[in-house]
């Protein structure tokens, strides 16, 4: 039951996520949004919205990537002001990596892999990282502060691709 509120959730936030960037679009030629890529959280302009922190830009095999956190408890306060039920037990972070086809410049959207993180206690969790709305996502724990690190794997047609890198979670 558990699973299935945190997949409903992981939903929402994907609904909400979507209706964050289409109520973007064309916001540049309102009065003091030109500009607002630069305002935290409102990076995207001209594509999907991207929320969170960056936590990784760069090779990952033959595309170019950029990796993102999402603090879930943030994002569950800010659901529940605007009105959003949210119920269960969830994992703390939404670990998303963007990835750009470096020869036709558009972004991966289709294939399976894997994200392994090493957390400061030196435990690891190897978990499968999805295609989802623009990107490959997951849930995963981060239960306290200190140094983490990323060992993504992704496999997309024919082309494989990986990267690591850390991150310290304050």
């Amino acid at each position: 039951m558990k699973s299935l509120t945190a997949l409903a959730l992981a939903f929402a936030l994907l609904a909400f996520h979507g209706i964050a960037a289409a109520d973007m679009k064309g916001h540049e030629s309102m009065p003091g949004m030109k500009g607002h890529e630069s305002m935290p959280g409102m990076q995207g302009h001209g594509e999907m919205m991207k929320m969170g922190d960056k936590i990784f830009g760069g090779k990952v095999g033959p595309w170019q990537g950029e990796a993102r956190l999402i603090d879930m408890k943030a994002s569950m306060e800010k659901a529940k002001a605007s009105g959003m039920k949210m119920e269960g037990q969830m994992k703390s972070h939404h670990f998303e990596i963007f990835l750009t086809d470096l020869k036709t410049k558009k972004a991966v959207t289709e294939g399976k892999g894997t994200v392994t993180v090493t957390g400061p206690d030196k435990k690891t969790t190897k978990t499968d990282i999805a295609a989802m709305a623009g990107h490959f996502g997951v849930d995963v724990d981060l239960p306290k502060p200190g140094k983490y690190t990323f060992k993504v794997a992704i496999e997309s047609g024919k082309e494989k691709g990986g990267a690591t890198f850390s991150h310290t979670l304050k």
